[in-house]
C-alpha cells in the first residue's frame, strides 16, 4: 500500500538519490548533476512537498517550484514528480501527482505547469490522466548530452482556487 506523507529534510539522501535516477534516465530533467541538499531545498516552495512510501521505503517524491518571483504569479507553480526506478509502473506517479494537486489547492495555487521532455510519453500520459492539458512546446529549447531537446508544456487549472 502506498501512503503519502510530508517531505522531511532528514529524507534528503533518499530524495536526492531518486532525483539522481531521474537525471540518469535522460528523460526527466536537463540537470546533469545532483545538487547539494540546500540548493535542492531552496528550489521548491515551502508547502506542497510530499513523498510516497511503500511501508517505510520512500518510493517517490513530488514538489512545487515557483514559476516567477512576481506577486501576481504566487498561485502558479511548476510540478516535479520523481519515482524511484525500481518502483516505476506501479501507479505511484499518479498517486503523487493527484496528492500534489490537492496540496496545491490547499495552498491557494490555481495553476500547475509541467514541462516535460517530449520523448517522455509516460509522463505526458500521466499528466493527461490527472487533467493536465497540452498548452504548447518549446522546440530545441536546450541541449542534453549535446543533443537539442524539445519540451512540451502541460497545465492544470484548479476548479476550486482562482475561479
Amino acid at each position: 500500500m502506498i501512503t503519502i506523507e510530508p517531505m522531511l529534510a532528514d529524507q534528503a539522501p533518499v530524495l536526492l538519490d531518486i532525483y539522481r535516477q531521474g537525471i540518469l534516465s535522460g528523460m526527466a530533467t536537463f540537470e546533469t548533476t545532483v545538487p547539494e541538499w540546500p540548493v535542492f531545498n531552496a528550489k521548491y516552495l515551502p508547502h506542497s512537498r510530499i513523498v510516497a512510501k511503500e511501508g517505510e521505503e520512500i518510493t517517490g517524491w513530488a514538489a512545487l517550484s515557483p514559476v516567477s518571483s512576481r506577486d501576481c504569479y504566487h498561485g502558479v507553480a511548476e510540478v516535479s514528480v520523481y519515482v524511484a526506478q525500481a518502483h516505476q509502473r506501479k501507479g505511484i506517479g499518479r498517486i503523487l501527482l493527484q496528492a500534489l494537486v490537492e496540496e496545491s489547492e490547499q495552498n491557494n495555487v490555481w495553476s500547475l505547469l509541467s514541462v516535460i521532455h517530449e520523448e517522455n510519453r509516460a509522463s505526458v500520459h500521466l499528466h493527461e490522466q490527472c487533467d493536465f492539458r497540452y498548452i504548447g512546446y518549446r522546440e530545441r529549447i536546450a541541449q542534453l548530452d549535446g543533443i537539442w531537446r524539445t519540451t512540451v508544456m502541460m497545465e492544470r487549472r484548479s476548479r476550486k482556487v482562482g475561479v
